[in-house]
């Protein structure tokens, strides 16, 4: 869990290396699950480390948010908190288009992979938008 008096003394290897791979990508995209109406406690942990001090990796990056649930609302309610938390970060979202799987039981297969088309279809126009949008904040 994140502690600042352990990241006082230098942040853990594991955070290191996590934080060394978001500063090197061009963008970021965080897919979650929904639990009690927002996104897990270890992803908000994760952010927290990410994000310390005295260099965020994240500052200025395009991202963008999907999830899956196997209610009906998807993960509405989580992704909208993230995205919250994500601006504090000083992330830069992707707004449309929204993944947001419901039923998701019925929307992967045995083997956890996406067999839905439509939502396979919304995952790609979403990872389309997220390149074009980091390529926009590139300015290239």
């Amino acid at each position: 869990l994140y502690n600042e008096d352990i990241r006082q003394d230098g942040f853990p290897p594991a955070v290191q290396a996590l934080r060394e791979k978001i500063r090197s990508a061009d963008a970021v995209l965080i897919t979650t699950p929904e639990y009690n109406f927002s996104f897990p406690g270890v992803l908000k942990n994760a952010i927290d480390w990410i994000s310390r001090p005295p260099d965020n990796p994240f500052a200025g990056k395009a991202a963008a948010i999907a999830g899956a649930s196997t209610g009906m609302y998807g993960t509405a309610r989580a992704q909208q908190q993230l995205r919250q938390v994500l601006s504090a970060v000083n992330l830069y979202t992707v707004n449309k288009p929204e993944v947001l799987v419901t039923k998701a039981r019925e929307t992967f297969d045995q083997n956890g992979r996406l067999a839905d088309e439509t939502a396979r279809k919304f995952y790609g126009d979403l990872l389309g938008e997220l390149v074009r949008f980091a390529r926009r904040l590139k300015g290239e």
